[in-house]
């Protein structure tokens, strides 16, 4: 064998060992890598157990607060339930929902679920648009201190669910929250089935103050801000309600269904509210079905 030749010969096969020690450096690495990312996943998932933490400040008020149940093995991925209590804006408070609380944990333990307080009106400070702010502020405060996804729900009661939808309609540019279920909220303040009614008399001026004006009235009615983007939303209302009048959820539906977005509405012989033990089964079993299709 000539030098040249024993030369070429030399330096493949002294870059086959390399490769081959290479190759082997390689396969370790990788499989130490593996290992760990396993112990390190495993002892994250030990280490992420269900949660919760009660009272927790998101602004300077003493109101500001929400309730965060945070589930097991949470990700990045986490979709939040937020829940959003009623009053007619001047009552109320988070631990009011907390059956509703228990409810969404045993049904869905894959959620995070957020309970909030939002500054309550008065006639010197009305509900709009510092409750919407609130909310949004707790939205921040969840985002900033929790890694969980901006997949957002939203339910709310009464005058919860007049401002889950206000904020969702309005005031969610970046389309954060996936769909709304509202319990006996008001959708739209220019209804004429609104005349003389108590919420027009005396409630109307805890939400507007001063401002009761049909343009004003227009601008705090969820109805007027549904738009294509619009998230799938879910309603339940009472037929012999004395202060939200059946016509709101027709109303509402009506609107929804002019850009397509999937509702629903289901009535009850009932109040405000007070639906029957059957009713409130059915109600909890049609809100998670349109839960498990839409968020």
């Amino acid at each position: 064998m000539n030098a040249a030749l024993y030369l070429d010969v030399t330096i493949v096969l002294s870059l086959v060992l390399k490769f081959a020690i290479m190759k082997k450096f390689l396969l370790i690495l990788f499989i130490t890598t593996i290992w760990s990312c396993s112990s390190d996943n495993a002892n994250n998932a030990a280490t992420l157990e269900a949660t919760q933490q009660l009272d927790v400040a998101y602004g300077s008020d003493a109101q500001q607060t929400y309730d965060i149940y945070l589930p097991a093995g949470r990700t990045n991925a986490t979709k939040v339930m937020f829940i959003v209590h009623g009053g007619s804006w001047i009552s109320g408070s988070k631990e009011d929902m907390n059956p509703l609380v228990l409810l969404l944990k045993t049904q869905y333990p894959q959620y995070a679920i957020v309970n909030l307080n939002y500054r309550l009106a008065t006639t010197t400070s009305p509900a709009y648009p510092k409750q919407t702010d609130d909310i949004a502020s707790v939205m921040e405060h969840v985002e900033s201190n929790y890694s969980l996804s901006q997949n957002y729900g939203m339910i709310g009661t009464s005058a919860g669910g007049h401002l889950s939808m206000l904020y969702a309609y309005k005031l969610d540019t970046q389309n954060h929250v996936k769909v709304v279920c509202n319990i006996v909220g008001p959708s739209d303040f220019n209804d004429p089935s609104y005349a003389g009614s108590e919420l027009e008399t005396t409630l109307l001026p805890y939400l507007a103050g001063s401002n009761i004006t049909d343009e004003y009235l227009t601008v705090v009615s969820p109805i007027t801000h549904v738009s294509a983007t619009s998230p799938p939303t879910i309603q339940f209302m009472g037929n012999a309600d004395p202060l939200i009048p059946v016509t709101q959820g027709q109303r509402l539906k009506t609107r929804l269904d002019s850009f397509d977005i999937s509702n629903e509405l289901h009535t009850y012989n009932a109040g405000h509210g007070d639906f029957s033990f059957t009713d409130t089964q059915e109600i909890y079993s049609k809100m998670g079905n349109f839960l498990s299709i839409h968020f």
